[in-house]
């Protein structure tokens, strides 16, 4: 089998596996994926936990998290831009198959172009970024707070093939980077907390303790 076919035959799963999602949601439902899927209903809630970072963090903890979870945010945002208009596959909204085959549009079908969902990268991006970051708080593990977040993260990627905006491929595919590329920022972020605010040296010195008489680690509160 050729390479078109492989393609072409991956695009028909992909456009099998959506429809069979899409049409899972009814009018009851219809609501709340249309909630799940609203950037700006979200921005409460970002206030909220940037309060907690500090409350629990110290400010300079909690700078260098937000930081990170900022920069995650503009890598998924511009990789995202930079992959739809490179591969250029249609949304499933704009697809004549989908649309005479029963596929349900909550919402304005947006650009022409969807493959990756930055929705779902953002979303996850921005829960691992803020999982890694409470873990710098080690009077808690935040186990409730890390299955909450990946929770929400998922029904947010969801929640764009029920509204018609994305393929499942597109959704998973975003979700993969967003979990990368938040590991990654999250990782470099807990790095610099233990390097400049912990005062945690990278390697110690065989035979010697990480805190000798003469350090004095700050905890950034």
């Amino acid at each position: 089998m050729g390479s078109l076919a492989v393609i072409k035959y991956l695009h028909g799963l992909d456009q099998d596996i959506t429809l069979f999602i899409n049409n899972l949601s009814n009018p009851a439902t219809d609501q709340f994926w249309m909630f799940m899927s609203d950037k700006a209903v979200w921005i409460p809630a970002y206030v909220l936990f940037t309060y907690f970072l500090f409350r629990r963090l110290g400010w300079k903890k909690a700078l260098i998290v937000i930081a990170s979870a900022g920069i995650a945010f503009a890598l998924c945002d511009q990789l995202s831009n930079i992959v739809k208009h490179s591969v250029d596959r249609l949304r499933p909204s704009y697809d004549h198959r989908m649309l005479t085959e029963g596929l349900t549009v909550l919402e304005r079908r947006g650009g022409f172009f969807g493959f990756f969902s930055a929705h779902a990268a953002n979303a996850f991006t921005f829960a691992v970024c803020l999982i890694i970051g409470f873990r710098n708080d080690k009077r808690h593990t935040y186990k409730a707070f890390t299955i909450s977040a990946l929770t929400w993260a998922a029904l947010v990627a969801a929640s764009r093939i029920f509204v018609g905006k994305h393929y499942f491929g597109d959704v998973l595919v975003g979700t993969l980077v967003g979990l990368g590329i938040g590991y990654c920022c999250g990782m470099l972020a807990r790095h610099a907390i233990r390097r400049f605010v912990d005062r945690i040296p990278s390697t110690t010195p065989s035979g010697s303790s990480p805190s000798g008489p003469h350090e004095s680690p700050s905890q950034g509160q």
